[in-house]
C-alpha cells in the first residue's frame, strides 16, 4: 500500500516494520472499500471520510484504535487475547500474535456501527 510507504520507511526496526506492514495490507486485503490514509502521523482506514480505525507503534507493541466505543464493546475479547487497553486503544506485544479474528469483528462493527456516521469521529 503506497499511502503507507513513507511511514513504513520510517521504522527501524525490520521486524517491526514487517508486522505493520502485514497487518495493514491484510485490512486492506479484507476491506478493500476502506480508504487508506496517513493523519496524525499514523496509518489508518476510513470509510465515507469516518473513521474505522488506525494504528501506531512503540518501543514494545503495535497499538490499534478502534475508538472508545470499539475498546468497550471488545474488552473482554482483548484482555483473552492477552492484550492490554486504555479508553482508546489496544496494545499488541512486538511478540504476541495478531488476533486476525479479533481485527475483523472489530473493523465490522465500526463499519456497522457508524454506517449513517456523517462525522470523522463518534
Amino acid at each position: 500500500m503506497e499511502v503507507f510507504a513513507e511511514y513504513l520507511g520510517s521504522m527501524n526496526d525490520p521486524q517491526q516494520r514487517e508486522r505493520m506492514e502485514h497487518v495493514l495490507s491484510w485490512v486492506g486485503e479484507t476491506f478493500p472499500d476502506l480508504v487508506p490514509k496517513i493523519a496524525w502521523n499514523q496509518p489508518m482506514f476510513t470509510d465515507h471520510d469516518t473513521f474505522i480505525i488506525a494504528f501506531s507503534t512503540a518501543k514494545h507493541h503495535l497499538s490499534v484504535a478502534p475508538e472508545k466505543a470499539g475498546i468497550d464493546r471488545f474488552a473482554q475479547q482483548i484482555v483473552q487475547a492477552g492484550y492490554t487497553h486504555t479508553n482508546q486503544l489496544f496494545r499488541i506485544p512486538w511478540k504476541s500474535e495478531v488476533n486476525y479474528e479479533l481485527l475483523q469483528e472489530m473493523i465490522q462493527f465500526n463499519l456497522e456501527d457508524k454506517a449513517g456516521c456523517s462525522t470523522f469521529w463518534r
